[in-house]
């Protein structure tokens, strides 16, 4: 594993994400046991939001704003970061094809929230029912860009992302251990020395109150046996306590990419964002070179994405020498 390069990881992690969000958007909202009736080995089209191969969601949508705000800003802005976020339900940008299909009640109010003018760390709800995996789905290039920078840093940075749709303690908690993991990925740990070492990092970040009352959420991950657990305990719905964990338990029970995003996606339930965020995973554990070619280049508006990640490193790496 050491052969493959921060670059390639880092790479991987973003169309990764990709490519786990495009083979879930088909079988969104199925049950395990109905996915399983018709399981997903490859891209294909239509299903549950009767969209072509290759479409990928509003996990993917975010992501790439998040991704465009970065480059465009040199760092986190989250005024930037806000309003690309309302142009993207206003006027669908960085969609597949031109509209939004789907988006998430949390996030819809937030937005909505953005768009009257409330302050952008303000706007994500904070009462116990906002902890969808709306921010956690969209993350990973805060991961990347922070990648360098102290462990409780790049936590705070990943609290400040998520506040913009979703600010309650458990889901600002849940993007930045993801964000740690990210970090020990593409730094070349192995996946369970990696996991392991992060959620060291997070329960140092997590002891003190406010946030150690919230760590009861994250027992089954911190009891350290996850990738022996039996798929019957883990749980695929929207969220983010399931799809965090089952995006870890698929990386740590897999053997490549493609087993861990299929992995992902069929397990039902909230399969886009499962593919995305375990996507998000593999990608930094594998490289960009062992996601099928085939994946990639089905993906909706290929080129510009391309495009965009590649403004995304070099801003990054211009951005670093700088400082």
């Amino acid at each position: 594993m050491n052969l493959i390069s921060q670059g390639q990881r880092k790479l991987g992690a973003l169309w990764g994400a990709l490519a786990g969000d495009a083979l879930g958007v088909p079988v969104e909202f199925l049950s395990r046991e109905a996915v399983r009736k018709n399981r997903v080995h490859d891209m294909r089209g239509f299903g549950t939001h009767n969209q072509p191969l290759g479409t990928w969601s509003d996990d993917s949508s975010l992501l790439l704003c998040t991704v465009e705000s970065l480059a465009h800003c040199g760092g986190f802005n989250a005024t930037d970061l806000g309003q690309r976020f309302v142009r993207w339900e206003s006027e669908g940008h960085w969609t597949p094809h031109g509209r939004v299909f789907d988006i998430g009640i949390a996030t819809s109010q937030a937005l909505s929230r953005l768009a009257m003018g409330t302050p952008p760390e303000q706007a994500g709800g904070s009462d116990e029912y906002s902890n969808g995996n709306g921010s956690l789905m969209r993350i990973v290039p805060i991961a990347l860009w922070f990648h360098d920078v102290a462990p409780n840093d790049l936590a705070a940075t990943a609290h400040r992302a998520s506040a913009l749709t979703h600010r309650h303690s458990r889901s600002q908690m849940a993007c930045a251990l993801y964000c740690l993991i990210v970090r020990e990925l593409v730094g070349g740990a192995t996946a369970d020395d990696g996991f392991h070492a992060a959620l060291k990092v997070f329960t140092e970040i997590y002891e003190q109150p406010p946030f150690v009352a919230e760590r009861l959420h994250f027992q089954l991950l911190e009891a350290g046996r996850l990738g022996s657990r039996p798929e019957s305990e883990i749980g695929s719905s929207g969220y983010v306590m399931h799809t965090l964990t089952a995006s870890i338990w698929c990386l740590l029970t897999s053997k490549s990419f493609e087993e861990t995003v299929l992995k992902a996606v069929n397990l039902g339930g909230d399969t886009d964002t499962t593919g995305t965020v375990a996507g998000g995973l593999a990608g930094a554990y594998y490289g960009v070179e062992a996601i099928p070619t085939a994946w990639k280049e089905a993906l909706a508006r290929h080129d510009e994405v391309e495009s965009l990640f590649t403004r995304f490193f070099t801003s990054h790496q211009a951005t670093f020498i700088e400082t």
